[in-house]
Order: C-alpha cells, then sequence, then structure tokens
C-alpha cells in the first residue's frame, strides 16, 4: 500500500489538474457563445449570396451552364479532399473524427480507381496527416479558432484554380457540423462542381406553394445575368467554405468543453478515491502503533 505522502501527492496533482481543466472548460464556454453568435449573423448573408445566386442563374438560363464551377467532368480521375480541423487538441475525438472519415473516404476513391488530392485547414489535420504520409496540396493552419473569410477566400482560390485547370476533377468538403456542444456531426459535401440545383432550389423539396407560386419581381441586369452570376459563383463557394470553418470552430469549442468538463469530473472522482486511500493508510499506520504500544505494554508486564 503506498504511504500518506505518496497518497498526497498525488492528490495535490489531480488538484492541480482540475484546476486546469475547469479552467479551460470555462474559456471554451465563454468562446462557444461567440462562435455560436457568428454562426447567427452568418446566416443571412448566406442565405442573401444563395437567393442572388439563385435568381441569377434562373436568368442566365442555358449560359449558366457555360460556367467552368457549374461544369461537371464527363470522367473523373482526381478527387480534391478539403478536411477542416483544428489547430489545438483536448477536444476529444473532434480532430480525430474528421481525419478518419477522409481517410475512409480516400480509401473509398482508391477502390474506385480514383486518385485524392488532400488540402487540409488546422495543425492538427495537417500533422496528422503528413504524419501518415499523405501529400497535401494545399495546408492552411494558425486562424481555426477564429476563422476570417479571408482566410476562407485563400482556401477557395487554391480549390477552385486546382478545378478550373483541370488539376482535380472534384471537390469533397469535409468537416465537423455543429450541432450542440454535446453533439457534432461529420458532415460531406460536394464544393465543387456546384450543382445547378443547390443554386436554382430545385433540390428544397420543403419549399412552400406560396412561394412557388408567388409573382416574382422583374429583375433589370447591369452587366447581364451571365456576368453577374460569374461573379457570384466564386462568392458561393467561398461562403460555403467560410460557414464549414465557423461551423468547425464553433464544434470544436462545445467538443472542448465536454471533453474539458468531463476531465474535471473524473478528476473529482478520482480525488474521491485517492482520499480515501490515504484515510486507509492514515488507519492502518494508527492501527499498527496501536499494536506496537499495546505489544511493549504486554512485554513490560
Amino acid at each position: 500500500m503506498a504511504s500518506q505522502r505518496d497518497v498526497r501527492n498525488r492528490i495535490s496533482s489531480v488538484k492541480n489538474i482540475e484546476k486546469i481543466t475547469r479552467a479551460l472548460e470555462t474559456v471554451a464556454g465563454a468562446r462557444l457563445r461567440r462562435a455560436e453568435r457568428r454562426i447567427e449573423a452568418l446566416r443571412p448573408y448566406a442565405d442573401a449570396v444563395r437567393r442572388m445566386t439563385r435568381q441569377a442563374a434562373r436568368d442566365a438560363g442555358a449560359e449558366a451552364s457555360r460556367l467552368a464551377l457549374l461544369t461537371a467532368r464527363e470522367t473523373e480521375a482526381k478527387v480534391g479532399l478539403l478536411l477542416i480541423t483544428g489547430d489545438r487538441g483536448l477536444a476529444g475525438a473532434f480532430n480525430s473524427q474528421v481525419i478518419r472519415a477522409g481517410v475512409r473516404i480516400g480509401g473509398e476513391l482508391a477502390e474506385e480507381r480514383l486518385q485524392s488530392e488532400w488540402y487540409v485547414s488546422g495543425r492538427r489535420g495537417v500533422s496528422s496527416m503528413t504524419f501518415r504520409g499523405y501529400p497535401l496540396s494545399g495546408s492552411y493552419a494558425g486562424f481555426s479558432d477564429r476563422p476570417s473569410y479571408a482566410d476562407a477566400r485563400t482556401i477557395a482560390d487554391d480549390v477552385m484554380t486546382a478545378y478550373v485547370d483541370g488539376h482535380v476533377d472534384r471537390v469533397e468538403l469535409i468537416y465537423n457540423t455543429y450541432v450542440s456542444p454535446l453533439t457534432q456531426r461529420v458532415t460531406r459535401e460536394t464544393l465543387l462542381p456546384i450543382s445547378r440545383a443547390t443554386i436554382t432550389g430545385e433540390e428544397q423539396e420543403s419549399e412552400s406553394e406560396r412561394e412557388r407560386d408567388a409573382p416574382r419581381a422583374l429583375v433589370e441586369y447591369e452587366p447581364s445575368p451571365e456576368e453577374i452570376l460569374r461573379r457570384l459563383v466564386p462568392d458561393y463557394v467561398e461562403i460555403s467554405i467560410y460557414r464549414a470553418l465557423v461551423e468547425s470552430a464553433a464544434g470544436f469549442y462545445g467538443a472542448q468543453m465536454t471533453a474539458m468538463r468531463n476531465a474535471t469530473d473524473n478528476a473529482g472522482e478520482l480525488i474521491t478515491t485517492y482520499t480515501l486511500q490515504m484515510n486507509r493508510a492514515r488507519q492502518a499506520e494508527i492501527t499498527q502503533e496501536i499494536m506496537e504500544v499495546v505489544a511493549g505494554a504486554e512485554g513490560l508486564s
């Protein structure tokens, strides 16, 4: 059995860890609330870009199909995989589940005789994929805690250039969608080519009859709707990546807050266990001393 000093040292160490995990939980909770507000603020802008793109695509008609980012390849040989992870750890399986999903998707593509081109955001993802031996065509780090639109534009420029130049025939986006502090769902989306059903709203079966049948205002374009659509489609790709970055940031803080709360609870249970162990050790020492006193007294009598 460990001595009282050893157990006391263990209790002191666990208490120090408990202070750290509780502080990290508090910080993650505060940052999570800010990230949730960013998601709420982003939605009106994303919806507005979607509506404008939908209107321009509808008015452009057949001309929309000539845009490179809307044109699917007849045959595919290489697929770009964009993974969104965090820069830091201590968040449970938050980063690893995205990496595992990306590796699994890469394996599925290999079975279809398709090559994978890897783009990774976040230090954790970059280091993990590099360690696994995957060559990265694009790596981005240092902003996952608080991503900006400029960061999304940098990533979007790389993947759009790769698609337009023919280096990749499709781009898949894999990231954690923020559901709640307890739940982050791995999401896979086809980023490029943009489906015409996506921008025209054909995929939204829940659209009400009133909205479909309502008369639309006549829109006059300057320049032409084709030119406006050509400018809006890159914005659509950028806002899709930015939304994924913001969702991932909120998901990270939610996962970290949950992980640190569990660690704090476990530390409390461990302190209770060590305290009982120390009490038993103290009782054993007292019992031993009493037995020694009694044995000595009996020897003198």
